[in-house]
């Protein structure tokens, strides 16, 4: 693939990198919804505080939760992995993201989330799985590498979890989903972790999955992509995504009226929004109240 080739990060000086367009999964998934949102919320930042921002939800504290919990056990050898009991550590990192700042409009709510997220920490406990095995763990903070240093693109991004499988020497990919819905077909995310694991460690990937923790006790495999489609896909995508950059046009395919990914962000920066708190990234928290013109009386979670 000539100079399209993902190179190993190290390959480049820093300052190459600090020069770079870095693109995500979830950075990738905003320009794909709206262009819009993607500028607002990953590029945009408020003059007054030089920082961007993050709309908190409760859907999106009970996933930061857990996940933490998470990644809490991911850095630890196997054997103690569960010393310290799991629920313990739940209500610990609950305590971050609880009230206002985790964007519950009351005390009934962030129980009725809660007791979802102890729900799962408790199907855990019983259905360990593969977290009671080995695991391989990227020491990068951000794992990333070389898209393309031709275009300057950078892919990045965290796996949930990377189990060693001893009888092939290699590693399965395992995507934690705190959320009600399956992922879609069509999603990149697990072709982006195949690229990033394939590029930040040294074992082949032969497995993946995602383990949707509200509902199923095992992992729900799936099908390894075709690596080369994958990386040409995800690489014309972030050319895309460099172009709008160079060129400034982040426009809304629904036009001026907005659509719901850009729309709460608008709201921001119209003052509808509170903010709560800075975030671990630096970003400013807000939070939203319903909008003034909604019909719904009820919201799927």
């Amino acid at each position: 693939m000539g100079d399209n080739h993902p190179q190993a990060a190290g390959n480049s000086s820093d300052s190459d990198e600090f020069g770079a367009i870095w693109v995500s999964y979830s950075s990738i998934r905003d320009f794909l919804k709206c262009p819009r949102a993607y500028y607002l919320k990953n590029i945009y930042k408020d003059p007054q505080t030089g920082r961007k921002m993050q709309i908190i939800n409760p859907s999106l504290s009970l996933g930061q939760a857990v996940h933490q919990v998470l990644e809490e056990l991911s850095r630890l050898p196997k054997e103690k992995r569960f010393d310290i009991p799991l629920l313990v550590r739940f209500r610990r990192v609950w305590e971050r993201v609880s009230g206002k700042k985790g964007g519950f409009l009351n005390k009934k709510e962030e129980e009725r989330y809660f007791e979802r997220g102890q729900a799962m920490i408790e199907r855990i406990v019983k259905s360990p799985g593969p977290l009671k095995k080995l695991a391989v763990k990227i020491k990068d903070d951000l794992p990333h590498f070389w898209l393309s240093q031709k275009d300057n693109l950078i892919l990045c991004g965290k796996i949930d979890w990377l189990e060693y499988l001893p009888d092939k020497n290699g590693v399965h990919i395992i995507d934690f989903k705190t959320g009600r819905f399956s992922e879609e077909e069509d999603s990149l995310q697990l072709p982006i972790y195949y690229l990033l694991a394939k590029n930040t460690q040294e074992y082949p990937v032969v497995k993946m999955s995602y383990w949707y923790l509200d509902r199923d006790d095992e992992l729900t495999p799936v099908e390894l992509p075709d690596i080369q489609e994958a990386e040409k896909l995800i690489l014309k995508i972030a050319k895309r995504i460099k172009l709008a950059r160079q060129l400034e046009r982040f426009s809304c395919p629904q036009g001026k009226e907005g659509c719901p990914y850009c729309r709460p962000f608008e709201r921001i920066l119209a003052g509808e929004g509170e903010r709560v708190g800075v975030n671990d990234f630096g970003q400013d928290i807000f939070v939203l109240p319903p909008a003034k013109n909604s019909s719904q009386k009820s919201v799927l979670l």
